[in-house]
């Protein structure tokens, strides 16, 4: 589901924008602007498509090899991880095809950058993850 809603909504806005563009959503809070994004998170990372590419790649196994057991286990780490996952296929899908990732969701007065939907789900699995092993530690203590 997050791969799919991600690639149906740049699809929407590749084909409804042009790079650069912007429209108001939600004044002054939400607008979409289309930008053709070829670095890493928030601007970092280089601009390699390929470097980007093996970064998420490695960074999928770590989280796998880390949380594989907690999985198992909590239904809230498997949802966290596959948010990760199809988020991170969804952006490496864009560097595949496009060399760059499209970004458009821009909350210009709240926050400095435009991201997509694959961002949104692979930082809110991470805060899954993050809460769940807090949550798992205090249990445990």
């Amino acid at each position: 589901m997050v791969l799919l809603a991600d690639q149906l909504s740049k699809h929407w806005i590749l084909t409804h924008f042009l790079p650069g563009e912007s429209r108001i959503v939600i004044p002054p809070v939400l607008k979409w602007t289309f930008e053709q994004n070829q670095h890493g998170a928030f601007g970092l990372f280089g601009s390699s498509p390929v470097l980007l590419i093996a970064m998420a790649l490695v960074v999928l196994a770590i989280f796998w090899f880390s949380f594989r057991d907690a999985a198992s286990k909590s239904r809230v780490v498997r949802i966290a991880f596959g948010l990760i996952l199809g988020g991170a296929i969804g952006n490496i899908i864009d560097r595949v095809h496009f060399k760059f990732v499209i970004d458009f969701i821009d909350f210009y007065r709240i926050w400095p950058n435009v991201f997509n939907v694959a961002d949104s789900c692979i930082t809110t699995g991470v805060i899954l993850l993050i809460l769940s092993s807090l949550a798992s530690s205090r249990r445990k203590a």
